[in-house]
């Protein structure tokens, strides 16, 4: 039956059941919550609930095969095309909606990612939710709502995904991921999040590297640390800048006055190191840069005071 894979957000469950069961299902929803969560796996559990003959993802019927092996004529998602849905994309979804389901009673789109629809697209969206088809529902999944125009998210039914807990976030990824021993600076930095955990499952040499360098600074000479360069992947710098501020803002609760302060200064070097990066600023010198400048903070200054 649906949902029965997916794990955490156990209200949303019941609710989008709930709906599929008294069919009370609306025309337009938002799913918003943080990258990586499951709204997506939530999505189209929901759909095949929607689309399936008996109305519960039974697994049996003809339209739970054809959507188990992504066959189904009445479902559509769509996509960025690299790092936008461009407006094309949207007027070709709608060139579908307007036609009669073919299996089912309902016909279901997911407009995946639709924080990254240009103004465009989200503006020719926004016709067909003014006046949405009898048997159409459109279901979009966002991470950054406030990229969104208002009079879309006027329109559509907002659930909010929490992340998943630690605990069973931890369990997750050691049953279905074999992957364990991680510590609890890396299960607070994936925020409950499997897609981010399975990132650094990756890298995760990398990463516990980094954890030794922000928690040894004051043991490290200038040259260790300069060294460290060569365990900061480019492709993953800004992650990577990201789970060093985690570190330093951990820091800064737990320490002295003293070292408190030159906590809260990493974490304004880091900030402005990921500024630099992201305008395209030469990658070795910004890095050796935010390097000697987080060195000198932990060891000359605190030597000086």
């Amino acid at each position: 039956m649906a949902f029965e894979q997916l794990i955490g957000n156990d209200k949303i469950k019941d609710i989008l059941k709930e709906s599929v069961k008294k069919g009370n299902i609306l025309h337009s929803y938002l799913f918003v919550g943080n990258e990586g969560i499951g709204k997506f796996h939530f999505a189209k559990e929901f759909t095949k609930m929607i689309l399936c003959f008996y109305k519960n993802g039974c697994n049996q019927c003809k339209s739970c095969k054809e959507f188990d092996t992504e066959n189904h004529p009445d479902f559509l998602v769509v996509e960025p095309e690299g790092n936008t849905i461009k407006v094309e994309q949207i007027r070709q979804m709608i060139s579908k909606i307007i036609e009669k389901p073919i299996i089912s009673d309902k016909k279901v789109y997911i407009v995946n990612d639709s924080d990254k629809m240009t103004e465009e697209a989200q503006n020719t969206l926004l016709k067909i939710l003014e006046e949405p088809p009898e048997n159409i529902i459109i279901i979009l999944i966002a991470e950054k709502e406030e990229k969104i125009l208002s009079t879309i998210k006027s329109r559509c039914t907002k659930i909010t995904f929490q992340p998943i807990e630690q605990d069973k976030l931890k369990e997750i990824l050691k049953k279905q991921y074999q992957y364990e021993n991680i510590s609890e600076h890396l299960l607070t930095f994936f925020n409950g999040s499997i897609k981010k955990a399975l990132n650094v499952k990756e890298k995760k040499e990398v990463y516990e590297q980094i954890e030794k360098m922000v928690l040894g600074i004051k043991q490290m000479n200038k040259i260790g640390m300069l060294n460290q360069k060569n365990n900061i992947d480019k492709e993953e710098i800004i992650n990577i800048l990201e789970y060093m501020n985690l570190l330093f803002w951990e820091q800064s609760t737990q320490v002295d006055t003293k070292e408190r302060e030159s906590a809260v200064k990493s974490i304004l070097i880091i900030e402005e190191t990921k500024k630099r990066i992201q305008s395209n600023c030469n990658f070795d010198m910004t890095v050796d840069n935010m390097l000697m400048q987080l060195w000198e903070e932990w060891n000359e200054k605190n030597d000086r005071s």
